[in-house]
């Protein structure tokens, strides 16, 4: 998914209410006071089976000298740089302002498709005379929506849709293992690709890649052909330091979509961060094969109980994602990069293993034998039966009498056993209940 979508415009238009009908999801702050979205909120969602990422921005004052106010226009700028479609906001009950011109203006000096959204038109039927004034911007057709209620939505996407350039998608051959190298700024993701590639000096192609200015290398290694897609590319120089943080983050989510494995690049000597966090947990969510990579192992000062000493804290901060493995590395030198090389086929040859439905079966019956499914009020769970449903991360769907009697600890004694008897200690794994008849 290469699709993004920037919502901007002047304060207090609406676009935060839009984006969040849009996505489906109350995610940004709705209030009727200029300048309470200060950052840029993103949310992943879709339109004809079409998936795309929106971005909500906060409002452009484009001749303030207000600090925050022209920080909001700096995040604005990286949302307009960094979005395929633009969706220009404007309030119909203000009418056409000077403010709206300036932002228009602005606009169309970045070369981006636009699409004109009149907001506000919340009765339904012909929209309002008003709304023809909006011409003068010389944006195109303005399209009538009314943000709270959700009237013209679809005609706003459709138009989005439309405008959308094609996708430049670079076909790769499914035998790829596709790497998105994850982290936030200064982790040694670009050193890491660069060790990689000017060790091994059998680069394919230096491909464009179609997440904005990111590059995808394509590296052969022992018979084996990896794409890198490197998400470190994010240098810009702005007043707003958080801005380049946030800006990362959208990347890396982009970048994320479009891999088979994601090596989550940790500093050594920071450790842990926040950003971390997000960016571990969408690739979670996601089921994407996920490998933590410290780096810069060859700067920390060592004990023979450092790395045991590391790892345990590690394992407590990504406690959600248990089954990620730990590989300590420096991009600089090349500690253990063979290493890193042999956990990321693992990890992806175990996200896309398929598992015949009778082998899961039996495993069923001996699971079931060895520890009785949990009972409420003399009714006892029945499992009948399991298949593999999917496979990126391997989902299996098991079918019972009760999904009430089928509790989450019962679940997570079946996932393990899963495990176990299959070895897919390295994956994420999901299982779906469903009852018999479903």
């Amino acid at each position: 998914m290469n699709r993004l979508i920037a919502i901007v415009g002047r304060p207090n238009v609406g676009k935060s209410t839009l984006f969040n009908k849009l996505i489906g999801q109350r995610l940004s702050i709705v209030e009727d006071t200029p300048g309470v979205t200060r950052d840029r909120i993103y949310g992943r969602a879709e339109w004809r089976n079409k998936p795309f990422m929106l971005v909500d921005t906060g409002g452009i004052e484009p001749d303030t000298k207000d600090v925050i106010l022209s920080q909001m226009r700096a995040q604005a700028q990286l949302a307009i740089d960094s979005a395929n479609v633009i969706i220009f906001v404007v309030d119909i009950t203000t009418g056409m302002t000077a403010n709206d011109q300036s932002v228009a203006s602005m606009l169309l000096k970045s070369g981006k498709p636009v699409v004109l959204c009149v907001n506000k038109c919340d009765s339904l039927g012909e929209p309002p005379a008003d709304i023809y004034e909006f011409y003068n911007l010389g944006l195109g057709e303005p399209i009538p929506v009314s943000s709270v209620h959700g009237h013209g939505t679809g005609d706003l996407l459709d138009a989005a849709f439309e405008s959308m350039p094609e996708e430049d998608v670079e076909e790769y051959d499914d035998s790829m293992i596709k790497v998105a190298v994850i982290g936030k700024p200064n982790a040694g993701k670009s050193s890491l690709i660069n060790k990689i590639a000017g060790e091994q000096r059998v680069i394919v192609s230096d491909i464009a890649g179609t997440t904005r200015d990111a590059i995808d290398t394509v590296i052969e290694r022992d018979g084996e052909k990896y794409v890198f897609i490197d998400t470190a590319g994010i240098r810009r120089k702005s007043k707003v330091t958080e801005s380049v943080e946030k800006y990362s983050v959208l990347r890396a989510y982009m970048a994320i979509d479009r891999a088979d494995v994601c090596v989550i690049m940790i500093d050594a000597n920071e450790g842990y961060t926040e950003q971390d966090s997000k960016v571990a947990g969408y690739a979670h969510e996601q089921g994407k094969a996920c490998v933590i990579a410290v780096n810069k192992w060859d700067s920390i000062e060592k004990t023979d109980k450092t790395m045991n000493e590391f790892r345990k804290k590690l394992e407590v901060d990504f406690s959600f994602m248990s089954y990620a493995p730990f590989v300590f590395i420096s991009a600089l030198t090349g500690q253990r990069i063979d290493k890193l090389f042999e956990m990321i086929k693992y990890t992806a040859e175990q996200n896309s293993r398929r598992i015949t439905t009778g082998m899961l079966n039996d495993l069923l019956a001996y699971a079931t034998a060895r520890v009785q499914p949990p009972s409420d009020k003399g009714k006892r769970l029945k499992l009948y039966y399991m298949t593999q449903a999917s496979t990126k991360p391997p989902t299996f769907v098991v079918f019972c009498n009760s999904k009430d009697l089928f509790h989450y600890s019962y679940q997570r004694y079946i996932e393990n056993q899963v495990r176990e008897a299959f070895q897919l200690d390295s994956t994420p794994i999901r299982i779906v209940v469903r009852e018999r008849g479903e």
